[in-house]
C-alpha cells in the first residue's frame, strides 16, 4: 500500500541516515514529523534498553510507573487534566471523537453526535478518521463514509459558524493543518473557533499529532494563540521514534469516559511510555525549542532568498520547522532528485514541498539543502517557458 523510494535505510543518528550502500542523506522528513529529538537520540535509546530488559507488557488492567509519568509530564506542561494512551494519531483521533459524542450523549441524550471538520484536513486512515478527513483522495473506494461529519473551509470562522446545528457535539481541526500543504490560520481563527464551542457547548478537539512535541517552536501549536481546546491529540514524535498516540482532555469532559467505554491493548505499554518520558525530558529541558524557532526563522528567510531567483515558487508557509513551498507545478519530481543528492524530503497536495527535520537541525544542513534547491528548482526562464514541468 505505499509507493516506495528506492532507499534501503540501514542506520541513523540525529538528522543523519545511511542507506544499505553506505550513502549519507540528511533526513529533512524526520520519519515524517516522527523523529523530532533526530535518530536513535541517545537518551530515548537508553530508555528503551533498560525497560525492554526489565518488563515491555502487561496491560491496562495494572498501573504502569512510566505511563503515569509521561501522563504527569503531559499534565504538568498543558491544559488537560487527563491522558488516554494509544498506539497512533488516528486512534488519538478516534478516542476524541468518541470521547466528544459521548459527552454529548450523556447531557444532551440521543441526536447530537454530528462533528465539524475543516476542508483539506488529515485525521488518520480509519473509516472514522478518513470520514472526519477533508480531502476527498482519501475516501475513494471506501464508501460509505461514517456519518456524523460535516466539513466546511479551513480558516473561515464565519462558515464554521453556519455549518453549526443542533445536532453538532464538537469542532476537530488541526492548528495548522501539515499534510493539507502547511496551512497556517490567520490571527484569531482559533480563538474564534474557542468562542463558539463555548457559546454552543461544544467540545473544541485540536489534533495536534503533527504539529505537537515541538515542532512549530512551543511544546504545543495552541499555545501561539494562547487558545486552549477542551481535548487534543498526540502521536508521532510523542516517544522519540517509538509507536504512540495520546489523547488528553480536560474535565469535565474527560469524565464522559470511563471503566468500559474505551481501551488499547498496547497504548500506554512499559516500552513506549518509557521512550515517552525520556523524549518529554530532552525537549523540556534542552535548547531543542530555542533551536526550533532559530533554524525555523533563517529556514523560512532563506527561502524567501531563493524564491527571487524561482518565480515557480509561490509561497513560502512556516511556523517553526513545519515548513513548506508551493510551487505552481507538481513538486513530486524533486523529491528523488534531491534524493539523489543526499538530502530527503517530501511532496504533499502535489504542488507543495515540506520539510520537517529534526529539531536538531543545524544552519549548514539548511544551507546545503538550499543549494540544492537552488540547482533542482526552474528559474526565470525555465519557468516562463514550462510552468507545468
Amino acid at each position: 500500500t505505499y509507493g516506495r523510494y528506492p532507499l534501503v535505510p540501514v542506520r541513523g543518528e540525529d538528522t543523519r541516515i545511511w542507506d544499505a550502500d553506505g550513502k549519507e542523506y540528511t533526513d529533512f522528513v524526520a520519519g515524517l514529523a516522527v523523529v523530532n529529538l533526530g535518530h536513535c537520540h541517545p537518551k530515548v535509546v537508553e530508555a528503551i534498553r533498560e525497560q525492554a530488559g526489565t518488563l515491555i507488557h502487561t496491560s491496562n488492567l495494572f498501573h504502569i510507573p512510566p505511563q503515569i509519568e509521561l501522563a504527569k509530564r503531559l499534565v504538568e506542561s498543558s491544559f488537560a487534566d487527563k491522558v488516554f494512551f494509544c498506539n497512533s494519531g488516528a486512534e488519538a483521533n478516534e478516542a476524541a471523537i468518541k470521547l466528544a459524542r459521548k459527552y454529548s450523549h450523556d447531557k444532551y441524550g440521543e441526536g447530537r453526535g454530528d462533528i465539524l471538520t475543516m476542508l483539506d484536513s488529515f485525521h488518520g486512515r480509519t473509516l472514522a478518521t478518513i470520514a472526519a478527513t477533508g480531502q476527498e483522495k482519501f475516501k475513494k473506494g471506501f464508501y460509505p463514509p461514517s456519518p456524523g461529519f460535516v466539513h466546511v473551509p479551513f480558516d473561515d470562522p464565519a462558515a464554521a459558524e453556519e455549518a453549526i446545528t443542533d445536532a453538532t457535539c464538537a469542532v476537530l481541526v488541526e492548528p495548522i493543518q501539515g499534510e493539507g500543504g502547511v496551512n497556517i490560520p490567520g490571527e484569531g481563527y482559533l480563538a474564534g473557533l474557542r468562542r463558539l464551542c463555548d457559546e454552543k457547548d461544544l467540545v473544541l478537539i485540536f489534533d495536534e499529532v503533527q504539529t505537537g512535541m515541538g515542532r512549530t517552536g512551543e511544546l504545543f501549536a495552541y499555545e501561539h494563540e494562547g487558545v486552549e481546546p477542551d481535548v487534543m491529540t498526540l502521536a508521532k514524535s510523542l516517544a522519540g521514534g517509538t509507536a504512540i498516540g495520546a489523547m488528553l482532555a480536560r474535565e469535565p469532559f474527560v469524565s464522559a469516559l470511563g471503566p468500559g467505554t474505551h481501551a488499547s491493548t498496547f497504548g500506554g505499554n512499559f516500552l513506549a511510555t518509557a521512550a515517552g518520558v525520556a523524549a518529554m525530558d530532552v525537549l523540556t529541558e534542552g535548547s531543542l525549542l530555542e533551536n526550533c524557532r532559530k533554524m525555523g526563522a533563517y529556514f523560512k528567510s532563506a527561502l524567501e532568498t531563493l524564491r527571487e531567483g524561482h518565480p515557480c515558487i509561490l509561497e513560502i508557509r512556516a511556523r517553526g520547522l513545519l515548513i513548506g513551498i508551493e510551487l505552481d507545478h507538481d513538486g513530486a519530481g524533486y523529491v528523488p532528485q534531491a534524493m539523489e543528492r543526499g538530502f530527503l524530503i517530501n511532496c504533499t497536495m502535489g504542488n507543495i514541498l515540506r520539510f520537517l527535520p529534526p529539531l536538531t537541525i543545524t544552519q549548514k544542513e539548511i544551507d546545503a539543502l538550499l543549494a540544492v534547491l537552488d540547482k533542482i528548482l526552474p528559474g526565470p526562464e525555465q519557468a516562463a517557458k514550462e510552468p507545468d514541468a
